[in-house]
Protein backbone atom coordinates (compact mmCIF):
# COMPACT_ATOMS: atom_id res chain seq x y z
CA UNK A 1 0.00 0.00 0.00
CA UNK A 2 1.18 3.74 -0.83
CA UNK A 3 -0.98 6.48 0.58
CA UNK A 4 -2.05 9.72 -1.44
CA UNK A 5 -0.35 13.25 -0.31
CA UNK A 6 -2.91 15.79 0.90
CA UNK A 7 -1.58 19.40 1.62
CA UNK A 8 -4.36 20.93 3.46
CA UNK A 9 -4.46 24.02 5.33
CA UNK A 10 -3.63 24.49 8.96
CA UNK A 11 -3.88 27.47 11.25
CA UNK A 12 -1.85 30.14 11.40
CA UNK A 13 -1.45 29.86 7.80
CA UNK A 14 1.08 27.23 7.60
CA UNK A 15 0.34 23.79 5.29
CA UNK A 16 -0.05 20.55 6.31
CA UNK A 17 0.59 17.14 4.91
CA UNK A 18 -1.64 14.08 5.36
CA UNK A 19 -0.92 10.96 4.22
CA UNK A 20 -4.89 9.27 2.80
CA UNK A 21 -4.34 5.40 2.84
CA UNK A 22 -7.80 4.84 1.90
CA UNK A 23 -10.85 7.14 0.74
CA UNK A 24 -14.29 4.90 2.17
CA UNK A 25 -15.67 4.73 4.88
CA UNK A 26 -15.89 6.56 8.60
CA UNK A 27 -12.52 8.31 8.74
CA UNK A 28 -9.90 7.32 10.97
CA UNK A 29 -7.48 10.55 12.03
CA UNK A 30 -4.07 9.90 13.20
CA UNK A 31 -1.85 11.71 15.59
CA UNK A 32 1.67 10.92 15.91
CA UNK A 33 4.03 12.17 19.20
CA UNK A 34 6.72 14.42 19.23
CA UNK A 35 9.55 13.90 17.10
CA UNK A 36 8.19 11.23 15.31
CA UNK A 37 5.49 12.09 11.63
CA UNK A 38 2.95 10.01 10.20
CA UNK A 39 4.59 7.21 8.98
CA UNK A 40 5.01 5.70 12.62
CA UNK A 41 1.23 4.28 12.25
CA UNK A 42 2.42 2.00 9.30
CA UNK A 43 1.95 -0.91 10.65
CA UNK A 44 -1.47 -0.47 11.54
CA UNK A 45 -2.65 0.48 8.41
CA UNK A 46 -3.40 -2.75 6.87
CA UNK A 47 -5.79 -4.21 9.14
CA UNK A 48 -7.73 -0.58 8.85
CA UNK A 49 -7.96 0.81 6.07
CA UNK A 50 -10.29 -1.55 4.29
CA UNK A 51 -12.87 -0.95 6.66
CA UNK A 52 -12.02 3.08 7.20
CA UNK A 53 -10.48 6.10 5.56
CA UNK A 54 -7.90 6.26 6.68
CA UNK A 55 -5.84 9.67 7.31
CA UNK A 56 -2.27 10.02 9.01
CA UNK A 57 -1.19 13.57 10.00
CA UNK A 58 2.07 15.31 9.80
CA UNK A 59 1.85 17.20 12.67
CA UNK A 60 3.17 21.17 12.37
CA UNK A 61 6.72 21.07 12.69
CA UNK A 62 7.01 17.63 11.76
CA UNK A 63 7.12 15.39 8.56
CA UNK A 64 6.29 17.23 5.83
CA UNK A 65 4.21 19.60 7.29
CA UNK A 66 5.41 23.62 7.51
CA UNK A 67 7.62 24.46 10.40
CA UNK A 68 5.78 27.44 12.44
CA UNK A 69 7.97 30.91 11.19
CA UNK A 70 7.24 31.99 15.53
CA UNK A 71 7.60 28.76 16.62
CA UNK A 72 3.94 28.47 17.63
CA UNK A 73 3.82 24.92 19.02
CA UNK A 74 1.49 25.21 22.54
CA UNK A 75 -1.37 21.83 22.70
CA UNK A 76 -3.85 24.49 21.40
CA UNK A 77 -1.85 25.31 17.83
CA UNK A 78 -1.88 21.46 17.83
CA UNK A 79 -5.81 21.45 18.55
CA UNK A 80 -6.25 24.53 15.94
CA UNK A 81 -4.53 22.39 13.31
CA UNK A 82 -6.86 19.78 13.85
CA UNK A 83 -9.79 21.87 13.93
CA UNK A 84 -8.89 23.35 10.25
CA UNK A 85 -8.16 19.42 8.83
CA UNK A 86 -11.42 18.57 9.85
CA UNK A 87 -13.21 21.67 8.54
CA UNK A 88 -11.32 21.35 5.13
CA UNK A 89 -11.60 18.16 4.43
CA UNK A 90 -15.24 18.48 5.21
CA UNK A 91 -15.58 15.28 7.70
CA UNK A 92 -18.75 15.14 10.05
CA UNK A 93 -17.94 12.47 12.36
CA UNK A 94 -14.82 10.61 12.76
CA UNK A 95 -12.55 8.52 14.98
CA UNK A 96 -9.56 9.72 16.25
CA UNK A 97 -6.15 7.95 17.55
CA UNK A 98 -2.89 10.20 19.12
CA UNK A 99 -0.26 8.99 20.41
CA UNK A 100 1.95 10.78 23.40
CA UNK A 101 1.86 14.18 22.05
CA UNK A 102 -1.12 13.62 19.79
CA UNK A 103 -2.65 11.58 22.45
CA UNK A 104 -3.14 14.85 24.56
CA UNK A 105 -4.28 17.00 21.10
CA UNK A 106 -6.54 14.08 20.93
CA UNK A 107 -7.81 14.61 24.81
CA UNK A 108 -8.37 18.56 23.99
CA UNK A 109 -10.15 18.02 20.81
CA UNK A 110 -12.33 15.66 22.15
CA UNK A 111 -13.47 18.00 25.19
CA UNK A 112 -13.81 20.76 23.13
CA UNK A 113 -16.04 18.59 20.34
CA UNK A 114 -17.29 15.57 21.74
CA UNK A 115 -20.24 15.78 18.86
CA UNK A 116 -17.43 14.79 16.40
CA UNK A 117 -15.93 11.75 17.68
CA UNK A 118 -17.15 8.00 17.20
CA UNK A 119 -14.97 6.69 18.85
CA UNK A 120 -11.21 7.77 20.26
CA UNK A 121 -7.54 5.94 20.55
CA UNK A 122 -5.58 6.96 23.24
CA UNK A 123 -1.89 5.87 23.13
CA UNK A 124 0.55 5.88 26.12
CA UNK A 125 -0.96 9.52 27.25
CA UNK A 126 -2.46 11.05 29.55
CA UNK A 127 -3.64 13.97 31.43
CA UNK A 128 -0.24 13.53 34.02
CA UNK A 129 2.80 11.93 32.51
CA UNK A 130 5.62 10.43 34.82
CA UNK A 131 8.39 12.00 35.57
CA UNK A 132 10.88 9.72 34.59
CA UNK A 133 9.67 9.35 31.41
CA UNK A 134 9.35 13.09 30.40
CA UNK A 135 12.98 13.57 31.88
CA UNK A 136 14.23 11.15 29.84
CA UNK A 137 13.13 12.36 26.59
CA UNK A 138 13.94 16.04 27.58
CA UNK A 139 17.50 14.57 28.17
CA UNK A 140 17.68 12.76 24.99
CA UNK A 141 16.48 15.93 23.07
CA UNK A 142 19.28 17.79 24.94
CA UNK A 143 21.57 15.93 23.90
CA UNK A 144 21.17 16.38 20.81
CA UNK A 145 19.34 19.54 20.04
CA UNK A 146 20.15 20.16 16.23
CA UNK A 147 21.34 16.56 14.87
CA UNK A 148 22.44 16.05 11.44
CA UNK A 149 24.17 13.01 9.82
CA UNK A 150 26.47 11.89 7.39
CA UNK A 151 23.98 9.55 6.04
CA UNK A 152 20.07 7.34 6.74
CA UNK A 153 22.27 4.94 8.06
CA UNK A 154 23.67 6.90 10.74
CA UNK A 155 20.60 8.04 12.09
CA UNK A 156 18.79 4.50 12.01
CA UNK A 157 21.90 3.98 14.23
CA UNK A 158 21.15 6.24 16.50
CA UNK A 159 16.97 5.89 16.43
CA UNK A 160 17.93 2.08 17.08
CA UNK A 161 19.40 3.61 20.63
CA UNK A 162 16.72 5.98 21.39
CA UNK A 163 14.26 3.11 20.52
CA UNK A 164 15.82 -0.26 22.43
CA UNK A 165 12.14 -2.12 22.20
CA UNK A 166 11.49 -1.23 18.48
CA UNK A 167 11.41 -3.43 15.83
CA UNK A 168 14.07 -3.50 13.14
CA UNK A 169 11.31 -2.91 10.64
CA UNK A 170 10.06 0.30 12.56
CA UNK A 171 13.65 1.28 13.06
CA UNK A 172 15.02 1.28 9.67
CA UNK A 173 11.18 3.03 8.51
CA UNK A 174 11.63 5.79 11.05
CA UNK A 175 14.55 6.58 9.92
CA UNK A 176 14.26 6.80 6.00
CA UNK A 177 11.08 9.27 6.61
CA UNK A 178 12.37 11.21 9.17
CA UNK A 179 15.73 12.92 7.82
CA UNK A 180 15.88 14.70 4.67
CA UNK A 181 18.99 15.75 2.47
CA UNK A 182 20.43 19.54 3.00
CA UNK A 183 22.69 21.24 0.67
CA UNK A 184 26.16 19.82 1.94
CA UNK A 185 25.05 16.59 1.93
CA UNK A 186 24.46 15.29 5.10
CA UNK A 187 20.91 14.95 6.20
CA UNK A 188 19.03 16.53 9.18
CA UNK A 189 15.93 16.24 10.76
CA UNK A 190 11.96 16.39 9.59
CA UNK A 191 11.65 18.26 12.78
CA UNK A 192 11.76 21.96 13.27
CA UNK A 193 15.16 22.39 15.59
CA UNK A 194 13.31 25.12 17.62
CA UNK A 195 10.14 22.75 18.67
CA UNK A 196 13.42 20.76 19.82
CA UNK A 197 15.37 23.58 21.44
CA UNK A 198 12.40 24.11 23.71
CA UNK A 199 12.13 20.68 24.80
CA UNK A 200 15.91 20.65 25.37
CA UNK A 201 16.36 23.52 27.25
CA UNK A 202 13.53 22.64 29.74
CA UNK A 203 14.72 21.66 32.75
CA UNK A 204 12.97 19.18 35.43
CA UNK A 205 11.39 22.28 37.18
CA UNK A 206 9.85 23.50 33.62
CA UNK A 207 8.88 20.57 33.02
CA UNK A 208 6.80 20.22 36.01
CA UNK A 209 5.36 23.74 35.88
CA UNK A 210 4.20 23.41 32.07
CA UNK A 211 2.51 20.02 33.29
CA UNK A 212 0.41 21.56 35.92
CA UNK A 213 -0.60 24.23 33.67
CA UNK A 214 -2.26 21.69 31.63
CA UNK A 215 -2.92 19.32 33.66
CA UNK A 216 -6.41 20.16 35.08
CA UNK A 217 -7.80 21.05 30.93
CA UNK A 218 -6.88 18.06 30.25
CA UNK A 219 -8.72 15.70 32.95
CA UNK A 220 -11.89 18.14 32.41
CA UNK A 221 -11.63 17.09 28.59
CA UNK A 222 -12.01 13.41 29.51
CA UNK A 223 -15.09 14.04 31.32
CA UNK A 224 -16.89 15.39 28.77
CA UNK A 225 -15.66 12.93 25.66
CA UNK A 226 -18.73 10.69 25.52
CA UNK A 227 -18.02 8.51 22.50
CA UNK A 228 -16.63 4.76 23.15
CA UNK A 229 -12.78 5.75 24.59
CA UNK A 230 -9.82 3.02 24.56
CA UNK A 231 -6.76 3.62 26.36
CA UNK A 232 -3.32 2.00 25.42
CA UNK A 233 -0.67 1.86 27.60
CA UNK A 234 3.11 -0.11 26.97
CA UNK A 235 3.14 -2.48 29.73
CA UNK A 236 6.81 -0.90 30.51
CA UNK A 237 5.89 2.90 29.85
CA UNK A 238 8.06 5.02 31.41
CA UNK A 239 4.95 7.86 30.70
CA UNK A 240 2.17 6.78 31.87
CA UNK A 241 1.71 4.82 35.14
CA UNK A 242 -0.51 1.92 35.38
CA UNK A 243 -2.49 3.83 38.40
CA UNK A 244 -3.14 6.94 35.95
CA UNK A 245 -4.31 4.78 33.18
CA UNK A 246 -6.67 3.28 35.21
CA UNK A 247 -8.54 6.08 36.50
CA UNK A 248 -8.73 7.62 33.03
CA UNK A 249 -11.00 4.54 32.44
CA UNK A 250 -12.36 4.05 35.86
CA UNK A 251 -12.79 7.53 36.87
CA UNK A 252 -12.96 10.10 34.16
CA UNK A 253 -13.97 8.52 30.50
CA UNK A 254 -17.66 7.44 30.69
CA UNK A 255 -17.30 4.72 28.08
CA UNK A 256 -13.50 3.69 28.37
CA UNK A 257 -11.81 0.37 28.80
CA UNK A 258 -8.16 -0.36 28.97
CA UNK A 259 -6.01 -2.29 26.83
CA UNK A 260 -2.11 -3.09 28.35
CA UNK A 261 0.61 -4.33 25.39
CA UNK A 262 3.06 -6.50 26.42
CA UNK A 263 6.85 -5.77 25.75
CA UNK A 264 6.00 -2.49 25.23
CA UNK A 265 7.81 0.83 26.74
CA UNK A 266 5.84 4.44 25.28
CA UNK A 267 6.17 3.97 21.55
CA UNK A 268 4.03 1.52 21.93
CA UNK A 269 3.39 1.49 17.96
CA UNK A 270 6.81 0.40 17.10
CA UNK A 271 7.88 -1.86 20.29
CA UNK A 272 5.13 -4.48 19.54
CA UNK A 273 2.95 -3.58 16.59
CA UNK A 274 1.74 -6.99 16.54
CA UNK A 275 -0.24 -6.77 19.89
CA UNK A 276 -0.89 -3.23 19.27
CA UNK A 277 -2.81 -3.28 16.30
CA UNK A 278 -4.85 -6.49 17.97
CA UNK A 279 -5.65 -4.13 20.51
CA UNK A 280 -6.73 -1.26 17.76
CA UNK A 281 -8.63 -3.52 15.46
CA UNK A 282 -10.78 -5.47 17.81
CA UNK A 283 -11.98 -1.99 19.27
CA UNK A 284 -12.19 0.08 15.82
CA UNK A 285 -13.78 -3.05 13.74
CA UNK A 286 -16.05 -3.92 17.34
CA UNK A 287 -14.51 -7.71 16.94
Amino acid sequence: MEPKKIRINGADSITLNVLEWSEEGVPIILLHGFSNESRIWDDLIPGIAQHYRVLALDQRGHGESDWHPEAAYDYDDFVADLEAMVEGLGIDRFVLIGHSLGGRVAMLYGGRHPEKLAGLVIVDSAPELDARGTTRISLDTAANPDPTFASVAEYERMMAHAYPAATPASIKRMAIHGVKPTENGRYMLRMDTAFRSAIAGADAEAIAARQDANEKELWRSLGKILCPTLVVRGAASDVVSADIADRMVEDALKNGQLAVVPQAGHSVMTDNPEHFNIAVENFVLGS
